[in-house]
């Protein structure tokens, strides 16, 4: 679903694209539609879920609003995973500190 900016997910196509490519080794790496639609995707699901435990945090602390300190709070448990990749269709994940 594209946005009026023409992103999708709520996120500019510019924008997904320098994420990606913050990431690439070799700068002529070309990124097609698709790849930039499921990075936008999985940027969408990865903001909802930090403001969802952003929420919780909030209610934990008896607190009616979400600060910044909730979502800083929250961010660690969501950096946890650098990778995740298929070994035998079997999902596999591979720790930052390995």
């Amino acid at each position: 679903m594209a946005d009026r900016d023409g992103g999708a997910g709520g996120f500019r196509k510019e924008t997904v694209d320098r994420l990606l490519r913050l990431h690439f080794r070799d700068g002529r790496t070309r990124v097609n539609g698709d790849a930039q639609l499921l990075m936008a995707e999985m940027l969408k699901v990865f903001v909802r879920e930090t403001a969802a435990r952003a929420a919780r945090q909030a209610q934990a602390e008896d607190l009616e609003k979400v600060d910044i300190e909730h979502v800083e709070k929250v961010l660690p448990q969501l950096g946890k995973w650098k990778t995740c990749y298929y070994r035998n269709s079997e999902p596999q994940l591979s720790n930052l500190n390995h």
